[in-house]
């Protein structure tokens, strides 16, 4: 039975690095429009905003450090906190890069969150 679990959990891996090398061959962030990645674990949520043609991260926001009830409210308040640190640091459009993961959940939260918050994509 641990056999299958592992096989499965592998399985799943490689499926998502599959499915983000094909996003990242299309998403690419320019100084204009720099690139909005977003990663999660089992508990938290990690985005950041990148300018890709220097290389450089321009705005990040996590929910290491807030203490929200349920993941998806601390997805909501990641995406509140980078579009509130974006439009300080200049950036008002970015593009979206789900990095692999299902447009629904925790990444549908924080992109709508960060839509409210005022960036457009």
């Amino acid at each position: 039975m641990r056999c299958l679990n592992m096989e499965k959990n592998v399985l799943k891996r490689t499926r998502r690095a599959r499915r983000k090398t094909g996003i990242r061959k299309r998403v690419f962030g320019t100084p204009q429009r720099p690139r909005m990645t977003v990663y999660r674990s089992n508990n938290q949520i990690y985005a950041q905003i990148i300018d890709d043609v220097a290389g450089k991260t321009l705005v990040s926001a996590t929910s290491l450090k807030l203490d929200k009830g349920s993941t998806v409210d601390a997805a909501k308040a990641v995406g509140t906190s980078i579009a509130e640190q974006a439009k300080a640091a200049g950036v008002e459009t970015v593009t979206f890069d789900r990095n692999g993961y299902r447009y629904h959940g925790r990444i549908k939260a924080l992109a709508d969150a960060a839509r409210e918050g005022g960036l457009k994509f």
